[in-house]
């Protein structure tokens, strides 16, 4: 490969798998407890179930279940994606919230009339960060982080 001299494959393995072991942001585990008390959790996410399996046993995220790309074999924002998040765990469209740090994921859950809620997570893509700093949609709920989302949505 052009420019990893020296690497062997079980170093590029390695290196290719970080995302698995991202830590996750501090309110995450605290908040997520909260709210699972009387919600079920479910990430929506562009990575693979097992990416997402492992990045919650890593940082013992309280998930209920996992959405990926692999669900629905549409990346998110894509339309189609989210029908399915109501559906799989019978629920109906208006009980399912949309919770995201990036307004592109908001206004695609603004397009299938799902409840809105944005954390701004001000480092999510490194500085300087100049986007998403605050919700470029109507939201249902705007909260500081999971913890004050869960005492906005009373949990």
């Amino acid at each position: 490969m052009p420019g990893l001299h020296g690497v062997t494959p079980a170093q590029l393995a390695h290196i290719n798998r970080a995302r698995h072991r991202l830590d996750s942001w501090p309110d995450s585990v605290p908040g997520l407890a909260r709210t699972k008390q009387r919600c079920f959790i479910a990430p929506l996410s562009s990575g693979n179930i097992a990416l997402l399996a492992n990045m919650a046993r890593r940082a013992g995220l309280p998930w209920d279940h996992i959405f990926s790309a692999e669900t629905f074999q549409r990346c998110k924002p894509h339309p189609d994606t989210y029908p399915g998040l109501a559906r799989q765990p019978d629920l109906a469209p208006e009980q399912v919230m949309m919770v995201a740090a990036r307004s592109s994921d908001l206004r695609a859950a603004l397009a299938r009339g799902l409840p809105k809620g944005f954390i701004p997570r001000p480092t999510e893509y490194g500085p300087p960060q100049n986007t998403d700093l605050r919700a470029e949609e109507a939201c249902d709920v705007v909260a500081a982080d999971l913890t004050d989302l869960a005492t906005r949505m009373r949990v």
